[in-house]
């Protein structure tokens, strides 16, 4: 049984072998080192990724701007609350700020925190709501704009880029959660249910 699972393994490691030949990793490991934790195995175009993440990275820090003036700014007898829930959601976008930051820095690029031309670089608005149920509406419209954006971006690194696609599955995992709890919040103050049952 055991020749046979042998014979078989080795069957298929002619077909498609699984590792690099591991003289070769070590070779190439060694080569181009100042290139960091690119290596020929990347089959993302970098350029294109860092472009991509920069706005990735505006539009995190547009949401948290977004997020935290609400939990400054929002009155009414029912805010607290809400306050609360906007100030919780400033912190989780924050770490999804400081991830793509990271991500930038691996690939080789600068994290681009300058404030001039962020609101151009962001996919999200920041819109200054009057009304807690406005400041509510904006954030749910501009999770919807997130979870739409990541999507695609999942999408489009596939298999091209995994670790940047698998960042960005977490962060729009939690914009979905963000965009639900904003809906929940929508239709605890306006006393009627948005969502077709």
């Amino acid at each position: 049984m055991k020749k046979n699972n042998l014979k078989l393994s080795a069957v298929l490691l002619e077909k498609q072998p699984f590792l690099s030949d591991i003289q070769q990793l070590r070779v190439r490991a060694r080569n181009n080192i100042e290139q960091g934790a690119v290596t020929p195995a990347y089959r993302g175009d970098v350029k294109q990724t860092l472009a991509i993440l920069q706005s990735v990275l505006a539009t995190e820090i547009v949401c948290v701007l977004r997020y935290t003036m609400n939990a400054i700014a929002a009155t009414g007898l029912s805010s607290e609350s809400v306050k609360k829930e906007f100030a919780i959601h400033a912190d989780e976008e924050r770490i999804h700020m400081q991830q793509v930051a990271e991500r930038i820095n691996q690939l080789g690029g600068k994290p681009d925190f300058n404030p001039d031309g962020l609101a151009t670089r962001s996919a999200s608005q920041y819109v200054e709501a009057g009304s807690l149920v406005d400041m509510i509406k904006e954030n749910l419209i501009a999770e919807r704009i997130a979870c739409e954006h990541y999507r695609e971006l999942v999408s489009f690194f596939a298999d091209k880029d995994p670790t940047t696609r698998t960042m960005l599955e977490g962060i729009l995992e939690k914009e979905e959660e963000h965009a639900n709890d904003m809906h929940d919040l929508l239709v605890a103050h306006e006393g009627r249910p948005m969502l077709a049952k």
